[in-house]
């Protein structure tokens, strides 16, 4: 079996020793705020990130482009090994459409290589779950086109459920109006989203109060996960700042679920500039996205 490598981006929101531990690849977006941009290597602590947006600030952020694709890729093809990139959805970003232009760009230089690059259609650790699904397949000895067909044919079985705490974040990325932002804070009104088959975020209901919006994921995912809930074993959560409510999910999601595996992180800065403190995402395998 040919050599190979599965790489992503860092709006997929492993914990970096995830990748390390794994041998995956990571290409980092970068972002702006207060003036400074920020880059992989002086990235600001996740906890001051999100009290500097709590205060106010507004960071803005860059996809990936081709040329920082091309750094990412180049190394493991000078290697010798094939690549298996897995991409942010392209319904939110243009990252997808860069991987693939550097990957086009590196076959020509490499025409005996083999460049795969697959919109992932998820965001953060749906991103995240496909990406540690599809490498758990490649350690047990899975060929590269059999992972890449999986991963194809299984990213629209990972479902994504969040909620967030301050609707004029989602307003700012014009993921709501200015109407709902200040009639939703002024009535304590909190989105349930999702992402689509399509690789979109789409409002899916709304409900009065934080603490019934983060059961109301767990009331989503009984009604979403189907035929995958008599071995539902696996769960990944990420969240905006906001580790307790977080955690207040995983719980209520442990009394039903016998979970083996359950993977927290924060949302990283590049999703969180749009979502906001208070971001409480939900992931794992289930029939109906």
């Amino acid at each position: 079996m040919r050599e190979y490598i599965i790489t992503t981006d860092n709006n997929s929101d492993l914990p970096e020793e995830f990748y390390r531990d794994h041998g995956v690849g990571c290409t980092y977006l970068s972002y702006s705020m207060d003036g400074k941009n920020y880059t992989h290597d002086n990235f600001m602590p996740v906890h001051e990130f999100y009290e500097r947006m709590r205060q106010g600030s507004l960071p803005t952020t860059a996809q990936v482009n081709p040329d920082s694709a091309r750094e990412l890729m180049l190394p493991y093809l000078q290697q010798g090994k094939d690549i298996l990139h897995i991409a942010f959805s392209s319904g939110l970003s243009g990252s997808y459409n860069s991987a693939r232009i550097a990957a086009e760009e590196l076959s020509e230089e490499y025409p005996d290589r083999s460049i795969k690059v697959i919109d992932s259609l998820c965001a953060s650790l749906g991103q995240g779950l496909l990406v540690y699904l599809a490498q758990m397949q490649k350690e047990a000895g899975e060929d590269m086109d059999t992972v890449a067909r999986w991963v194809e044919e299984n990213r629209c079985k990972i479902v994504h459920l969040f909620t967030v705490d301050d609707l004029n974040h989602l307003y700012r990325g014009g993921r709501v109006s200015k109407t709902t932002a200040v009639v939703g804070g002024m009535l304590n009104i909190k989105p349930v989203m999702h992402v689509d088959d399509a690789g979109k975020l789409i409002p899916i209901g709304k409900v009065r109060g934080r603490k019934k919006a983060l059961l109301d994921l767990v009331r989503l995912m009984d009604e979403k996960i189907g035929s995958f809930g008599k071995d539902c074993n696996t769960i990944f959560i990420s969240h905006g700042d906001c580790e307790e409510e977080a955690q207040f999910v995983v719980d209520k999601i442990k009394e039903k679920y016998n979970l083996k595996t359950v993977i927290m992180n924060h949302v990283g800065a590049t999703i969180g500039a749009h979502s906001g403190p208070g971001t409480v995402a939900l992931f794992f395998v289930g029939d109906v996205r």
